[in-house]
């Protein structure tokens, strides 16, 4: 039975001591994947949970960095706006594939603004890595994951708030991508998967 919230901070307090509290799942780190549709406001999600994380993990009177925590952001992973299933074989071939191996990870980065692809990054095993975006959490990959997030708001207001983070000029592109998003959670199953249920509507 998943857990059920309605607060960004509220699950990202739970998600932390869950994660924490849970054996490796990814090489000697852990996993946390906040998955759902586009604008449901999984990137703030992925916000708090990267200040609980580090705020838990850190020693007294040092930060905690990057060998600790780091955020992966699917938007550097797609080809464009046909690139969904691109940019999540790449998450399973070459960042999470290396990483179950305690080896680092790489991908190249897609720049939207250029459309095209920019340098390469690479994702050095760490304590806990949080990956956000729509197909962070693949079935295939379902054993390396430490806690599967869903985060889910009305489709009309993903909409709206799509429009207004990216500009009218994106409605109809976003229509496109909605769709190819839909058939991956049908096929997917990612919601049925998920440990935790977030209801961003008032959240993001």
């Amino acid at each position: 039975m998943s857990s059920r919230f309605v607060w960004a901070d509220d699950a990202a307090g739970d998600v932390v001591a869950s994660v924490l509290a849970a054996p490796p799942t990814l090489g000697a780190g852990r996993l946390v994947c906040v998955d759902g549709p586009s604008g449901a406001g999984k990137t703030t999600l992925a916000a708090a949970l990267d200040r609980g994380f580090r705020d838990a993990l850190r020693s007294p009177g040092v930060a905690a960095d990057r060998a600790h925590v780091r955020v992966l952001h699917m938007d550097n992973l797609y080809a464009g706006w046909d690139g969904l299933d691109a940019g999540i074989a790449t998450l399973v071939e070459e960042v999470l594939g290396p990483l179950r191996r305690g080896a680092p990870g790489r991908y190249r980065r897609y720049d939207w603004h250029r459309d095209r692809w920019a340098e390469e990054r690479v994702v050095e095993p760490c304590e806990v890595l949080v990956v956000e975006g729509v197909g962070s959490a693949p079935a295939a990959c379902a054993d390396a994951v430490t806690c599967l997030v869903w985060v889910e708001t009305p489709s009309d207001v993903r909409l709206e708030r799509g429009v207004r983070r990216d500009g009218e000029q994106v409605r109809d592109l976003l229509h496109g991508w909605r769709a190819q998003e839909q058939e991956m959670f049908t096929r997917e199953r990612t919601r049925q998967r998920a440990d935790v249920v977030v209801d961003a509507t008032r959240s993001a």
